[in-house]
C-alpha cells in the first residue's frame, strides 16, 4: 500500500505544479492582453481627436 499512497502524492504534486504554470501562463497573457487595449485605445482617442479638429476645421471656413 505504501507504494500506492507514494505514487498518488507524486501525481498531486505533478498536477500542482502543471496548474501553477497554466495560471502563471494566463496571468502573462492577460497583462499582455490589457497593455495592447491601453495602447490601442490611446491611439484610437489621437484618431479621433484629430478628425474631430478637422471636422472643426471644415465648418469654420
Amino acid at each position: 500500500m505504501g507504494f500506492w499512497k507514494d505514487e498518488s502524492a507524486q501525481v498531486s504534486i505533478e498536477l500542482i505544479i502543471v496548474v501553477a504554470a497554466l495560471i502563471a501562463a494566463a496571468v502573462f497573457l492577460i497583462t499582455q492582453l490589457q497593455n495592447t487595449a491601453s495602447k490601442g485605445g490611446e491611439a484610437l482617442n489621437r484618431t479621433a481627436e484629430k478628425a474631430f479638429n478637422e471636422i472643426e476645421g471644415l465648418s469654420g471656413q
